[in-house]
């Protein structure tokens, strides 16, 4: 096999990419090629430049726009994703390890997608549309079990973040400790919602209501990439969302909701963990790999 067709030597190259240059010694804020190449041979896994940037192409991204998708500048980048290394490592049967995020808001209106065509038949999309109204999922991907929990949001807020902190706990009552992990936007991590957290983990809250600690492990800024939960959107939005033209938004939510239901029905059948063999859609297997790309480099 070539070494540019060889996984372990695409998943090393884009876990140095989403690395901070500093990280491995460089005095940069962006990587060059020439500095990846030098790391991989430091790794003991040289491979020529052309190579290197044929597998960053290849993936769907330019590398001129690297400062935007591949890499985070959060100066804590290690220790944060050494934390949740650590953390799923440990991971006791009675814990549970949630990747969060929202997805949307996106307009209930015909949508665009690739599709089969018969001879002659040129699919078009309307300009101009009338929607019909818009969804904001928020979502958790409970890693040990690829179980999705789902609701709908009417915005990205601190309220939606503790309603879904409470559904959690009740949901996983039986449990005794659950881990958060989300990026870095400011509603994840508010004065409010921290207070919450330190409300729900006092002992006495915990004995009255018999409900699981909870713990954040939240992840380095600007790291979409590594949100798990991101690879899931992907296999919604190409299985339901694209090419779809719902009536009203109460159409588009019973589809949502039965893709969630039969995924997470599959996965409590076959506890395997599976990705995108399985599901066709879905861009990475459901695990937290430092060097994966969950999150699809056509959308922002």
């Amino acid at each position: 096999m070539r070494k540019f067709n060889d996984p372990r030597y695409k998943e090393m190259v884009f876990t140095i990419l989403h690395a901070p240059p500093k990280v491995y010694g460089f005095n940069r804020t962006t990587w060059r090629l020439r500095d990846v190449h030098t790391v991989m041979r430091r790794l003991g896994m040289p491979l020529g430049k052309y190579y290197i940037e044929k597998i960053i192409r290849d993936a769907g991204y330019r590398f001129i726009k690297a400062r935007v998708v591949l890499t985070s500048n959060d100066p804590n980048y290690r220790e944060k994703v050494d934390r949740i290394h650590r953390i799923l490592r440990r991971l006791k049967p009675t814990e549970r390890f949630f990747s969060i995020d929202e997805f949307g808001p996106f307009a209930v209106k015909q949508q665009g997608g690739r599709r089969w065509a018969g001879p002659g038949e040129h699919p078009t999309v309307p300009q101009f549309q009338q929607s019909k109204g818009s969804l904001i999922v928020t979502a958790a991907l409970e890693l040990s079990t690829n179980q999705v929990t789902h609701f709908y949001s009417t915005g990205k807020n601190t309220d939606e973040m503790i309603k879904l902190l409470d559904l959690l706990l009740a949901q996983y009552r039986g449990c005794s400790k659950l881990y958060l992990s989300w990026d870095a936007a400011g509603w994840h991590a508010s004065k409010r919602f921290l207070v919450r957290v330190k409300e729900v983990n006092a002992r006495k809250h915990r004995r009255a209501h018999g409900t699981p600690r909870v713990s954040l492990a939240p992840l380095p800024a600007r790291a979409q990439f590594l949100n798990v939960i991101e690879s899931v959107f992907n296999g919604l939005a190409n299985s339901v969302i694209h090419n779809s033209n719902y009536a009203s938004v109460d159409e588009a939510k019973t589809a949502i909701d039965r893709y969630f239901a039969e995924r997470n029905a599959f996965f409590r059948e076959n506890p395997r963990r599976a990705g995108g063999k399985i599901w066709g859609q879905e861009r990475v297997p459901n695990a937290f790999r430092e060097g994966q790309n969950c999150k699809n480099p056509k959308y922002r």
